[in-house]
């Protein structure tokens, strides 16, 4: 149960509804504790009155029919209350965690997701927080008053006949106990059985996504046996943990059963003797029922709790990760209501316009970095970058280019090394800060769902309609989005279905320039275009990097001849740099490429494929 008091501690802002529901549960055992007495009383003056020793039969019947009718109203009324201030707190909880949980994702390190599937999260998501609300709020509107009318129930009990209130007392930490020693064994299973509809869900979601890809290599039988194995998979395990629980139910039942056996068998006989009036076995007779209740329940009970307890242990331990430190000023510290119109903590720091860029604007110094243990990726980095200077990055596939513009954007940290971008470090500053300064295109357009309009003001929500408009049209956009029936306002389907991929990358060059930011970087931005639309694209990217600092990774010389530098790069170390001129004379990388280009062998062509090159 330490769990679940960590989940009430993490959502203590809700002890409002958490003392209103406490007062109802009260109130509800109070009056269903009521009952027995108010049935004792009647049976007792009922058996009075046909004795001849009581008043008005009628009178007597009415008198206690009527008590009986308050009491359930009152408690039909209370219990109902309850449960509507626990069904607001249950959801309200889901929001608060569930908005912690998104919160905590985006403040981790890029490196966090590097190892998980998109799915996985959402699904820890949907699966863990669920469970978790679902029986603080079942807790809440049940179990409150359950344990109320339990101690209501022992001690009305000591008081009548101790020996009834001794049996429960052993019976309950009994059950307890034994219901212990079974979810130890339990938890190990619901833990498989996550594993696998995690994975199944995270596997779910690359498939749906990418399901063209699917279709078209024909592969939708091998995914959907695989999906189908983790979750016959769960079967399985579900036949073993539920064989063990209810094996174990069994024999924590019958004992409970011998035991309430022995207590009617008590009330019987001390009703026969005489000790107990008609009345007082009704009450005992009641209050047994009522007893018995919370035994019964303890099973759903922790059952639930079971697995509220393993989808709470997955969320701290998402919560418990480190944050990546430098996400300070991109996210809001606490969430209030509606995140207080999000878009005032997305103005974030002004950009800095390019002529007060400090010079060099960019300096890697001495910059290794490597993948979570693996072998460095990037060695001995050393590169000044001036105000408006446009560099091209060249090298094989796997050489360190892209995870070059990944440090440079502050999504890792040098493993040794320092990089400077705008008189920033990477490593030590505030991202908001460090990308106030970056505009990117990437190959991936990397559309949201929502419409055109949207997506271009991404980094800028609070543009108006003409400064979209006027950079989709330097982004040579707005002649095709104005052929859509609703222009700007069209929806384009997740990731940007709806459009082709010039369409796409043509609204990602419009995102930069509405950005504009002082540096610009280029990650082969038009390697996955056509001949046709990798002109349009081209000649937009030409007026965006008019006055920027730009990085390029291209993959046609063309458009590398035309920079101030190019650095070579080869096994993760800079080989070379120099002006376009000067290298094409070096005999290095750039050299070599230049003669791959006039070359017409399928080898010099694999060759310049292999630096993402093409002719």
């Amino acid at each position: 149960m330490k769990s679940i008091f960590r989940i009430m501690r993490a959502t203590s802002s809700l002890w409002p509804y958490y003392v209103i529901i406490l007062a109802c549960s009260v109130l509800t055992a109070v009056a269903s504790l009521a009952t027995p007495f108010v049935l004792k009383f009647a049976t007792d003056a009922v058996v009075a009155a046909l004795n001849g020793d009581g008043g008005s039969t009628v009178r007597i019947i009415f008198t206690f029919a009527g008590l009986y009718l308050v009491v359930q109203l009152l408690m039909t009324v209370v219990s109902n209350y309850g449960g509507y201030q626990g069904d607001i707190m249950g959801q309200k909880m889901r929001s608060l965690l569930s908005t912690r949980y998104f919160h905590k994702l985006l403040s981790l390190p890029q490196s966090y997701f590097d190892g998980q599937l998109t799915g996985t999260v959402v699904s820890r998501l949907n699966r863990s927080i669920a469970e978790v609300t679902f029986f603080i709020k079942s807790m809440s509107n049940n179990f409150f008053s359950m344990i109320v009318s339990t101690v209501a129930v022992l001690v009305v009990m000591f008081i009548y006949y101790w020996p009834l209130a001794v049996l429960l007392l052993i019976i309950y930490p009994t059950y307890l106990w034994l219901t212990g020693l079974t979810s130890k064994k339990w938890q190990g299973w619901e833990k498989d059985k996550n594993e696998h509809v995690d994975l199944a869900g995270g596997r779910f979601n690359e498939v749906i996504s990418q399901l063209r890809v699917v279709k078209s290599f024909g592969t939708q039988a091998r995914e959907l046996a695989g999906f189908a194995e983790h979750f016959t998979s769960t079967v399985s395990l579900t036949r073993s943990q539920s064989r063990h629980w209810h094996t174990m139910d069994v024999y924590r039942r019958s004992i409970l059963n011998i035991v309430f056996f022995a207590m009617y068998l008590l009330i019987f006989w001390k009703t026969l003797t005489g000790e107990f009036s008609l009345g007082d076995m009704v009450l005992m007779i009641q209050l047994m029922a009522m007893a018995s209740q919370p035994v019964s329940m303890l099973s759903w009970i922790i059952d639930s709790a079971q697995r509220a307890i393993a989808g709470s242990r997955e969320y701290f331990e998402v919560m418990g990760l480190p944050d990546d430190p430098r996400a300070a000023s991109v996210i809001p510290p606490t969430v209030t209501s509606t995140i207080q119109k999000v878009q005032s903590s997305e103005e974030g720091p002004r950009k800095p316009s390019n002529h007060e860029l400090p010079d060099p604007v960019i300096e890697f110094h001495d910059v290794d970095f490597a993948y979570g243990g693996e072998d460095p990726v990037l060695r001995d980095i050393n590169l000044s970058v001036r105000r408006g200077e446009k560099i091209a990055f060249v090298g094989e596939s796997g050489g360190g280019k892209s995870t070059l513009m990944s440090l440079l954007q502050g999504l890792y940290t040098p493993s040794n090394g320092s990089v400077q971008v705008a008189g920033f470090d990477t490593s030590t500053s505030t991202l908001g800060q460090l990308r106030s300064t970056m505009g990117m295109v990437f190959q991936d357009a990397s559309l949201f769902s929502g419409t055109i309009a949207e997506n271009i003001a991404y980094a800028k929500p609070d543009a108006t309609r003409d400064e979209i408009v006027d950079a989709a049209r330097q982004a040579n956009a707005d002649v095709f989005i104005r052929r859509f029936t609703d222009g700007y306002d069209s929806l384009i389907g997740e990731r940007g279905l709806k459009l082709s991929g010039g369409q796409k990358q043509r609204i990602a060059v419009a995102r930069a320039i509405l950005k504009d930011a002082p540096i610009l970087i280029l990650d082969e931005a038009t390697s996955a275009l056509d001949t046709k639309s990798e002109r349009i694209v081209q000649d937009a990217l030409d007026r965006l990097m008019e006055g920027r600092t730009s990085l390029i990774i291209a993959h046609r010389l063309s458009t590398i001849s035309a920079v101030d530098r190019i650095v070579t790069l080869e096994n993760g170390r800079i080989i070379e740099m120099g002006t376009p001129g000067e290298l094409a004379q070096s005999g290095g990388i750039y050299s070599e490429l230049l003669r791959l280009q006039m070359s017409a062998s399928s080898a010099d062509r694999k060759r310049l494929r292999e630096f993402g090159i093409v002719g």
